[in-house]
């Protein structure tokens, strides 16, 4: 193919039908795969695009590379890519470009917002006079395009399984470094992820409890948390170091993106993303209506009386526990967490998911309850404690020890033949439960650093 015919760019809908010719294509880039090894020396990436005769679904562009580094970089979901030379194939009943690299190549250009007409990567590619026209074509098009993917083709965080993949799509809140080339993405999209099965020996010391979040400490700042919404769950996503050159400077803070084929695991009762070589990130506008559904969604639910609640404790929660202050509105621990006064009560619908002590002998020390809790919604995760004439209320007195041990296992969710001192105890299931909360400070000089909770007003029925 000569130079002339570099102008010829085809349509989509054309290049589907002319299998195994070479051709020269110009599209808006709407999915993203991170790159990995092929089984030989190859570096492999793929990219979907569209254009204006084939809005939908697009078609892949597969990349071979000897190097990472020659790979595609999309610096934004929604930029425009011109290929020339690229040979249509078929697999499986469906049609993709193949990038070669011996006589391939390609130019990347900033999307709808950008200015002039100069690629900010380009291999094998010389720019020419003429290409101005066709970018400019191409952003007048994306200004009114919005992806069309039909219903069905995601799922909340709701709906998430341990172990299977998901297409999430989700509001990227924070993204922030946990550790030495490891970042983790913090998501949302306003439901409740599903409770977890508690499986760690609840005999631990306290050192080795469940943790109350997964990056490591410091915890993310109040003032930080007090930006992110206070019903739905904060999903984690972890970035490890391969794929952070190729992801971090696409998930900007407050917009909206489908991952593709995520991983959905579970580390230490926190649900948790993880992106695998099989995973795509999907441009999403804010008009977008699967992100529109979400945002009326979320809407409605707040505007409700009972809308802080768990959605999973519905039609209502267990009744083993009695509370004082029916009149007292329910809120979520991520509203505790971000209230404005460091003093405060509140009622909330919660599980628990740990005790220490563990023993019921050991719940009082000369006379005096001394218990952690800790306790989570799908909001967060938080310890409060049991202490004094709180205890005596929570418990109805001084009851026997095994009266103690029968409260502790219903709250706990530990079922009656659950060998708990055993190396492999059974998971304990703890019922949603409603409590009453006080928030309090240990130290003047740094109130919400000592801040702390505790349960009162609030009894365990027989």
């Amino acid at each position: 193919m000569g130079e002339r015919d570099d102008y010829k760019f085809l349509k989509i809908k054309d290049a589907i039908s002319a299998i195994n010719q070479k051709v020269n294509l110009i599209g808006v880039v709407i999915e993203l795969g991170f790159p990995k090894t092929t089984r030989g020396t190859d570096y492999f990436c793929s990219v979907k695009i569209v254009d204006e005769s084939y809005p939908k679904p697009g078609i892949p562009v597969n990349f071979f590379m000897a190097h990472m580094e020659n790979l595609p970089t999309v610096g934004s979901p929604g930029d425009i890519i011109q290929l020339s030379r690229v040979v249509m194939k078929t697999h499986n009943d469906g049609v993709y470009a193949l990038f070669n690299k011996k006589f391939s190549s390609f130019a990347l250009y900033e999307g709808k917002n950008g200015e002039d007409f100069l690629p900010y990567q380009c291999s094998l590619f010389r720019p020419r006079d003429h290409d101005s026209k066709f970018i400019a074509g191409m952003r007048k098009w994306l200004v009114d395009f919005h992806v069309d993917e039909g219903v069905n083709t995601f799922s909340f965080l709701r709906e998430m399984r341990e172990g299977q993949h998901a297409n999430l799509v989700c509001k990227i809140l924070h993204v922030c470094e946990i550790a030495k080339n490891e970042w983790m993405a913090l998501v949302w999209d306003g439901t409740d992820s599903p409770p977890i099965s508690i499986n760690t020996n609840p005999e631990h010391k306290m050192d080795e409890q469940l943790p109350l979040q997964l990056e490591p400490s410091p915890p993310l700042s109040r003032d930080l948390l007090c930006t992110f919404p206070t019903v739905g769950t904060i999903l984690r996503v972890i970035i490890d170091k391969v794929n952070q050159k190729h992801v971090l400077h696409l998930l900007n803070t407050g917009e909206w993106v489908k991952f593709i084929s995520i991983l959905c695991e579970v580390h230490a009762g926190l649900w948790c993303g993880v992106l695998t070589p099989f995973t795509k990130l999907r441009y999403l506008s804010n008009e977008d209506h699967f992100v529109l559904a979400c945002q009326r969604s979320y809407n409605e639910r707040v505007s409700l009386k009972l809308g802080r609640i768990p959605y999973w404790c519905f039609p209502w929660c267990s009744q083993i526990t009695e509370v004082d202050y029916d009149h007292m509105p329910f809120v979520t621990l991520m509203d505790v967490l971000t209230y404005s006064e460091a003093t405060a009560r509140f009622k909330c619908i919660i599980r628990v998911v740990a005790a220490f002590p563990w023993r019921a002998e050991d719940f009082s020390h000369h006379g005096t309850y001394r218990i952690r809790l800790t306790i989570e919604d799908p909001t967060a995760r938080i310890h409060a404690f049991i202490y004094a004439e709180d205890g005596e209320k929570f418990f109805d007195g001084n009851p026997s020890i095994d009266v103690l041990t029968r409260k502790r296992d219903k709250l706990l969710g530990v079922a009656a033949n659950n060998d708990v001192k055993g190396t492999n105890p059974a998971s304990r299931n703890p019922p949603w439960v409603q409590c009453c909360l006080k928030s309090y400070y240990l130290d003047k000089n740094d109130i919400w650093g000592s801040r702390q909770y505790r349960i009162f007003g609030t009894k365990l029925a027989d």
